[in-house]
């Protein structure tokens, strides 16, 4: 059995045991658990000759073929290598389906399960720590330590020097989650080209990796995306971020939609509107916002905003159950964008 802990992971990734025929990667940190399950994936289907392949299965995969993930792992291959199958724990990747699998000891692939922050006693953890032929590795938001590895690696291997003092301040800026991180650096290693990069790189092209996921969240809740915006919330949650943040930045987010809508019910155009906006809106997300004024009415912004405000005020005295607000919170909005697309469009 094998109980990998965070500062044990990379170690880990690095020498893994030939004999493990199913691991797991938890944690807060959904993107860091992507990256190290893909890792792992890819050095297991290497180590066979020929190479294993590489298959993704998920909860809707498994609806429509129940015994698909016991079949693919049970299956003596005729001519390539063994199956290495990534899936993401679900309603149908869950300890009560895997324990058949992985106490039988007849595993002729690997298996590499993908899941959220997971308590020491869940069945999930307890299952892979303490089967012999497995591990459950933890992956969790990382520290300066860690970011200022990954930031030496990238600029490494992309050629390109960095500043000390932009270090620190790309440091300061990252950590939430391993891909946002990741993609912030590709991000400025692109801006900056060729040549050393400094603060002020940094400063112009790097936002903070928490404010981004909190981003991430308003605008699909603005936007009707129901299951993104859910997910995005759960995630957020899980790296660290505080419900009440949450549900603190959609109240911003739909104050200034409110601001903008109203500006043009008043007979202003909708491009005078956003130009006047402070702060700003970054480029990116201008056609987004865009599209929201004129996915909303004022009258349902105004509801919208009463909801926000009650769950705000609840959320408050809630304790633990904060968490469970914002997601039902974000959740509603979407749906309310989602089910009223179409009318009241902005000019």
């Amino acid at each position: 059995m094998v109980a990998v802990k965070a500062h044990q992971a990379q170690a880990f990734l690095t020498s893994p045991d030939p004999k493990l025929r199913a691991v797991l990667f938890f944690g807060s940190d959904a993107g860091l658990v992507g990256e190290r399950a893909q890792i792992f994936a890819k050095a297991a289907a290497a180590r066979f000759d020929p190479p294993g392949e590489l298959i993704r299965l998920d909860d809707a995969d498994l609806d429509a073929n129940p015994d698909r993930l016991a079949v693919e792992l049970g299956t003596v291959p005729m001519f390539g290598g063994p199956k290495v199958i990534r899936a993401a724990a679900g309603r149908r990747v869950n300890a009560a389906a895997l324990k058949p699998l992985i106490e039988g000891g007849a595993l002729e692939g690997v298996l590499i399960v993908e899941a959220g922050n997971l308590k020491p006693d869940e069945s999930l953890r307890a299952l892979f720590e303490k089967s012999p032929t497995t591990a459950a590795v933890a992956c969790y938001s990382d520290g300066a330590q860690d970011l200022e590895a990954l930031i030496r690696e990238m600029t490494r291997d992309a050629g390109v020097a960095i500043a000390p003092d932009a270090r620190q301040a790309l440091v300061d800026r990252l950590g939430a989650d391993r891909a946002l991180s990741r993609g912030e650096i590709e991000k400025l290693l692109l801006y900056a080209g060729q040549r050393e990069i400094g603060v002020e790189d940094v400063e112009a092209v790097v936002g903070d990796v928490s404010e981004l996921a909190l981003e991430r969240i308003t605008f699909a809740a603005a936007s009707g995306q129901v299951q993104r915006a859910v997910a995005e919330c759960g995630r957020a949650v899980s790296s660290g971020e505080s419900p009440q943040a949450i549900i603190a930045a959609t109240q911003r987010h739909f104050q200034r939609l409110h601001r903008v809508r109203s500006a043009v019910d008043k007979g202003g155009s909708l491009e005078d509107a956003l130009r006047l906006m402070r702060p700003p809106l970054h480029f990116k997300q201008k056609d987004a916002f865009a599209a929201q004024c004129r996915m909303w009415t004022t009258p349902r912004l105004t509801d919208a905003l009463s909801r926000i405000s009650a769950v705000a005020k609840a959320a408050r005295l809630a304790g633990p159950l904060d968490e469970p607000m914002s997601e039902r919170l974000v959740m509603s909005l979407a749906m309310m964008a989602r089910d009223g697309a179409g009318p009241g469009r902005a000019r």
